[in-house]
């Protein structure tokens, strides 16, 4: 009961955490002159995985691999298949080809590079974190430079920076806000982790099973929330930009600063089948969006089926 209940409150004040150094974030930039396709860029994209980046760090520094690593092949999965079968059964998300050919190939493309550097090596280390990161680094780079001449793409992301307005008008009330979310972001961490083992522990579940599914879906709680505000405001688009967005930084940003923080040991629990999905989830999610220019209420359901599947897979096994 006490690992449960330390469960629900890391995910509540990660999740509330999450939104606030966001919209602090978000109004410091606006402050200080920043566009809101840079704003839409990076800092929302980040922010959004912050509840992820904290508590991979935090159980990593605690020796908890199987959650540090679980959590963001989890997410991912989640992402792709949770996340989005939700938000099209809700109201189907038409998707961009330009968007499915450059974000879409960089997601299969970092995740294929996990995989392999998981396979060959068994261990993230420093260097590894060190390339991730300089992936991602070159990816922003490189977005930026085609958005700023891509008006309907930069659109894209500019709308992004606007799905958690209102932001604080005065620029110490922002700061304070992004202060206050990090607190409540490594309180939420620490508390989700400490949970997360414990529960392992008494159920007799790896921490890599916790990792795959309760602590995936709960640091994936801003994504999921993100997604349906832009749905409701009738921007489905944004939302399923945001979800492969949220993927890579998942891949290169969290995965890289925590190797560079210290070398992470890839759980030897996480099997082909794993693997296999956390790739094979995102394949279905870009091969459904291609066909027919959006996702569907149908082939929302059959993502969630997958996901349903797979969850029962891990239960069982």
């Amino acid at each position: 009961m006490t690992a449960l209940v330390q469960i629900l409150g890391g995910i509540a004040l990660l999740a509330v955490g999450g939104e606030g150094v966001i919209r602090g974030a978000v109004g410091v930039a606006r402050r200080l002159g920043l566009s809101e396709l840079f704003i839409g860029l990076t800092l929302v994209g980040f922010g959004t995985s912050a509840p992820e980046l904290l508590t991979t760090v935090h159980a990593a520094m605690a020796g908890a691999t199987g959650i540090a690593v679980g959590s963001v092949v989890g997410s991912n999965i989640s992402n792709s298949l949770l996340i989005v079968g939700i938000v099209s059964l809700i109201r189907p998300m038409p998707s961009s080809l330009a968007i499915l050919q450059r974000d879409g190939l960089v997601v299969i493309g970092s995740s294929v590079l996990l995989v392999a550097i998981a396979l060959a090596s068994g261990s993230l280390s420093r260097p590894v974190g060190a390339v991730l990161l300089a992936l991602l680094v070159a990816y922003s780079v490189v977005v930026w430079m085609l958005e700023k001449r891509d008006g309907a793409a930069a659109r894209t992301h500019e709308s992004e920076a606007h799905l958690h307005d209102p932001t604080p008008g005065a620029l110490w009330i922002s700061l304070s806000f992004a202060v206050v979310g990090l607190a409540l972001l490594a309180a939420g961490a620490d508390l989700l982790v400490r949970g997360a083992v414990t529960l392992a522990r008494t159920a007799g579940m790896s921490e890599t099973v916790i990792g795959l599914t309760i602590v995936a879906v709960g640091t994936s709680l801003p994504e999921l929330v993100a997604s349906l505000a832009a749905t409701l405001k009738g921007r489905a688009d944004v939302a399923f930009g945001n979800v492969l967005g949220s993927s890579i930084y998942n891949v290169l940003g969290i995965l890289g600063v925590t190797a560079l923080l210290r070398p992470i040991p890839v759980p030897p629990d996480l099997t082909i089948v794993d693997w296999s999905v956390f790739v094979g989830s995102a394949v279905l999610l870009l091969l459904f969006a291609r066909f027919g220019g959006r996702v569907g209420r149908a082939k929302g359901a059959m993502l969630l089926a997958v996901y349903g599947g797979y969850l029962r897979y891990l239960l069982l096994r």
